[in-house]
């Protein structure tokens, strides 16, 4: 189960010969656009892709957009029924425009204040009939409003009585929400924002970690690190680096969504931390490979690690 913000994203594609006349800017002469779930829904999609079953929860709004975004789930064959439709806001969209595969501008439509609490009790009641029958739960923050202290504390009282694994990847102002959580996912940005240490040597990355792991009382800590690959932290003591196993770079877009899915996709199927760790760095060595956000299949992740 996915619960997060849900997200439609929109990539424009086209050209680029000339600057405005009217500013320092880029003319992008467009060329072709599609749509693609975004946000939480880039995560279902990624589990999808590697074989999995998958339950979206969250919010959209009462708009196109949204209908766009049903209608995108369900020619995926994803379960859209733990999809809450909220008149009172819209569906957050994305647009990218892409000119020679570089990202040019990002323009951002969405609204960010907390659910209400009638829209949260309709996600509740969607999360608690369909605990039992999952393996792993994913919290997919991305701070839109879906995910605050409240609804935490129901999910893991939850998924503590159903004793069931839940996976975290955070925003850098609700860690102190994911506390006791099997894993938490932070970019090297999120880390050290959360924990106010400046990351610039392997031994300040140690004290990042080892903070985290203090502080959140998580089974596991796993920062990524870009170029650098990642680092996984685990309550026992023991700390793994995980040197990146990217080919090329064209996007580092959704790289993200594809650690955390290939984690907790190793997770259900009964892996320990660390090989969870080592396939989700391969499967983002695949993705990072691919321009805009993409996801990665189960042969492709079989490719890379052959």
């Amino acid at each position: 189960m996915v619960i997060g913000d849900l997200m439609l994203d929109e990539f424009i594609w086209g050209d680029v010969s000339r600057i405005s006349p009217e500013a320092p800017v880029p003319v992008v002469y467009a060329k072709s656009e599609y749509f693609m779930p975004g946000g939480a829904l880039n995560v279902a999609n990624n589990i999808r892709a590697l074989g999995g079953k998958t339950f979206p929860c969250g919010v959209i709004g009462h708009d196109i957009r949204g209908q766009r975004l049903i209608a995108e789930l369900k020619d995926l064959g994803i379960d859209v029924g733990g999809i809450v439709v909220d008149s009172k806001r819209p569906t957050t969209l994305k647009t990218r425009v892409i000119a020679r595969h570089q990202q040019v501008v990002r323009i951002d439509r969405e609204r960010t204040e907390p659910i209400d609490q009638k829209i949260q009790g309709r996600i509740l009641n969607f999360i608690q009939k369909k605990v039992p029958i999952v393996d792993v739960i994913l919290i997919e923050d991305y701070g839109k409003g879906v995910i605050g202290a409240q609804l935490l504390r129901e999910v893991l009282k939850l998924v503590r009585r159903e004793k069931k694994q839940i996976a975290v990847d955070p925003k850098e102002d609700h860690f102190a929400y994911y506390r006791r959580v099997n894993v938490v996912t932070p970019n090297h940005h999120e880390a050290q924002q959360a924990t106010g240490i400046k990351m610039n040597d392997r031994k300040s990355l140690r004290r990042i970690g080892r903070e985290l792991l203090n502080r959140l009382k998580p089974k596991a800590v796993l920062i990524t690190l870009g170029e650098e690959g990642m680092c996984l932290f685990e309550a026992s003591g023991d700390i793994t680096h995980i040197p990146t196993v990217a080919q090329e770079v064209y996007d580092v877009s959704g790289a993200g969504d594809t650690v955390i899915s290939a984690l907790s996709m190793a997770l259900a199927c009964g892996a320990d931390m660390k090989v969870a760790a080592h396939l989700s760095n391969y499967a983002a060595g695949v993705v990072v490979g691919k321009v805009g956000i993409a996801v990665v299949t189960r042969q492709e992740l079989l490719e890379r690690i052959e």
